[in-house]
Formats: C-alpha cells, structure tokens, sequence
C-alpha cells in the first residue's frame, strides 16, 4: 500500500460520505448552502486525487497491479454514485434517463477495457475522453449547487455585480456532458474495434505459421484391387 493507492482508497472512502452529505441526514443542513458547498468541496477534492494518484505512481514508478485495479474502480463509482444520489437529490437538472446512459457508457468502457486486457492491449483515452471527465466534474458540481442558487451575484457594488446563472450552467454542462460521453464512448468503441481486429489477424497469422510448420504425410498407397 504505496502513497498512491493509499490516495486512490482514499478517493473510495469518499464515495460514502458524498452520498451521506446529499442525504436527509447530512450533518451540514442549513439555509445559506452549506450543504451544497460541503458535497461539492468533497467532490472536488476526489476529482483532484484522480489525476494526483496516478502522477504520483508514474513519477514515484509505484505502477502496481492493485493499483491498475482501484483506479478505473474509484473513478467508476465515484462517478455512478454521483448520478445516482443526483437523481434524488435534484431531478429537475438530472433526469433518471441521463443517470441511465452515463452509468451505462462507464459499464460499457470498462467491458470494452477488460476484452482488451485478456486480448494483450490496451487502448489509450483520448482527448475527447479526458474533456468528458473535466465536464463531469463541472456538470456534477454545478447539479448540486443548483439545488439552493439558481443564480450567484458577486461583486455587488462593481457596476451592478456579475451574476453566474447556477442553474443554467448546471442544465448546459450536464446535457453536453451527455452529448460528450457518447461521443467519447463511440470514438473508444471505434478504437477498441481496429485493434481488436489487428489482434484476430495477428492470431489467425500466428496459428497459420505454426501450422505450415508441420509436415503433410504422404498419402498411404492404396492396395490394388485388381484380382
């Protein structure tokens, strides 16, 4: 248990806590937010450990077997835990149908991930799916801030303020944050198809090979049945 993994599980044991503090029963109910604030702040520091775990194994060369096994399954349960409480806790900005497909494209991924690992490849993410994570982040952010502020007025003496529109951000994010994972989901389908493709040819070549290496056996003479 290296630095790292300890910061992965640590990322696990958040899980939890993000669903008590969306709960009925959170310790931090109270008028001005303080709920939101407390889950959002929890789940941003999460989202921060993702990226700081695996920097840390990769600098530190702590890549360990538990450690490729916790982090895809951190991230898969921070992620549906999320859209699951978000359903309860604000549904008027994360339909149960939008929960469904998000959580059905991590199940997809990962399957996809696991046929790759027992064909001998893996397949890099790509930059749309690392703008799918950062929106996410956003979107689930900003779902529960929109639970008590539809609109935040800073600098109220500047000119009038500036208002951030809470709830149409959070509408804005999590609807392009569908569009992005399905997107992201096709273009990982599409590479995880040309190399499994390149894998069937390489065994198809490779048992060929092996096969031509066998001699043919002369056909045994038949016996005349002339009489």
């Amino acid at each position: 248990m290296n630095l790292p993994n300890s910061i992965t599980m640590s990322r696990i044991a958040s899980v939890p806590l993000l669903i008590w503090f969306l709960s009925p029963h959170s310790p931090f109910h109270g008028s001005n937010g303080e709920q939101e604030l407390a889950a959002s702040a929890l789940f941003i520091a999460a989202s921060i450990t993702d990226g700081l775990d695996g920097y840390l194994a990769r600098k530190r060369n702590q890549i360990t077997t538990i450690g490729m096994l916790l982090d895809p399954l951190a991230d898969k349960l921070m992620i549906t835990a999320a859209y699951i409480i978000l359903v309860a806790y604000n549904s008027r900005i994360v339909p149960p149908w939008i929960a469904v497909l998000i959580i059905g494209r991590e199940f997809l991924v990962s399957g996809l991930r696991s046929i790759a690992a027992s064909e001998g490849f893996t397949i890099d993410a790509s930059e749309i799916g690392k703008l799918k994570t950062v929106i996410q982040i956003v979107s689930v952010v900003a779902a529960i801030l929109a639970h008590h502020w539809d609109y935040w007025l800073w600098f109220p003496h500047f000119h009038g303020g500036f208002v951030i529109g809470v709830h149409l951000i959070a509408v804005t994010a999590i609807y392009w944050m569908t569009l992005v994972s399905i997107i992201s989901a096709a273009d990982y389908f599409v590479g995880f198809w040309k190399k499994i493709d390149h894998a069937s040819e390489r065994a198809r070549t490779r048992r060929s090979s092996v096969l031509s290496r066998k001699k043919k056996r002369a056909p045994a003479e038949q016996p005349s049945r002339i009489v």
